[in-house]
């Protein structure tokens, strides 16, 4: 989470709700569902409108300008307890205040649980935009997304408002999304979009999918077929080009560091707690970055390089 977006998640349950001024982080605003669908175990997609007066500026939701430049989330209030929790709409907002939201409900989950309850129709209040990362056309030449979960949904996020459309910029990309099993994988209008632009356009988006356990049934033959085991060193090491059979050799002898390209490289990393305390360390105190740890901390990679969600 961005400084600016922990700041502004502290203007929490006691913000006021308002039915007439636009969009804002400052206060909530009512949209209706229009529809909730499950989605996989213990996952729905949820799609919201709030009414189009309501919308910051008419151009506002033109990806690149206005306060929707992405990757940017949604704090959405479940007004039965007075608790909010961030979430991140799949394709930003449309230009009728439409969002769609890919929701898990875990078991202590109060606000999920709560929005998996809702049907068309019922009435959600949600304040937004915090940005949570900001894209900068040719600031880097590759970008290394690592998700687990529902963690994918910023790079979703980012991949329907800058990857898929930018033709030109010199940027690479590659997503590396765990899931506990085939079933969990994110749902077809998710998963089907990643796989298909990556097939068509390999030098400039890669997917690597991963899975904790093989068990129930196998993925769709049209995806790419899952890794077994989670991410780690060995799968960032090959996302990046490296010469694994150099580091077979350097393994060998006990050599345990690896050469960091010297590309510009950027890894942002979402997901489980857990996943990104492996992967990059644990977040500081106050939403704060923190140092760089876990595998990417091995790898020397510093605060420069890595950015969690």
């Amino acid at each position: 989470m961005s400084v600016e977006a922990a700041a502004k998640a502290y203007v929490s349950r006691s913000a006021p709700t308002s039915t007439t001024t636009p969009l804002s982080p400052s206060h909530f605003t009512p949209s209706t569902v229009i529809s909730n669908e499950t989605s996989g175990p213990d996952t729905k997609l949820l799609e919201v409108v709030i009414p189009r007066e309501l919308l910051p500026h008419p151009d506002a939701v033109d990806p690149s300008a206005g306060p929707f430049t992405p990757i940017w989330s949604v704090y959405i209030k479940d007004d039965e307890i007075q608790v909010e929790r961030p979430y991140t709409p799949l394709e930003g907002i449309d230009l009728d205040g439409r969002m769609l939201f890919w929701i898990k409900k875990y078991h202590k989950g109060e606000v999920g649980r709560w929005l998996h309850s809702k049907n068309p129709g019922d009435k959600i209040e949600l304040r937004a935009p915090l940005t949570t990362w900001a894209w900068k056309e040719e600031e880097w030449d590759e970008i290394v997304m690592i998700s687990g979960g529902t963690g994918i949904t910023p790079f979703y996020q980012l991949f329907h408002s800058v990857i898929s459309r930018q033709s030109q910029t010199k940027t690479r990309f590659t997503l590396l999304h765990s899931s506990r099993t085939a079933a969990d994988l994110p749902p077809p209008k998710i998963i089907d979009s990643l796989s298909a632009f990556a097939a068509r356009n390999p030098k400039k988006f890669r997917l690597e999918l991963f899975v904790d356990s093989s068990e129930g049934t196998p993925p769709p033959s049209h995806l790419p077929k899952p890794h077994l085991g989670r991410i780690g060193k060995l799968a960032i090491e090959r996302s990046l080009g490296l010469d694994i059979r150099d580091l077979w050799w350097r393994r060998i002898f006990g050599i345990r560091e690896t050469h960091k390209p010297t590309r510009k490289i950027l890894f942002l990393v979402c997901g489980p707690d857990q996943m990104i305390n492996a992967i990059s360390g644990p977040f500081g105190r106050n939403f704060s970055q923190g140092p760089v740890g876990g595998v990417l901390g091995e790898m020397g990679f510093t605060a420069k390089d890595v950015w969690k969600l």
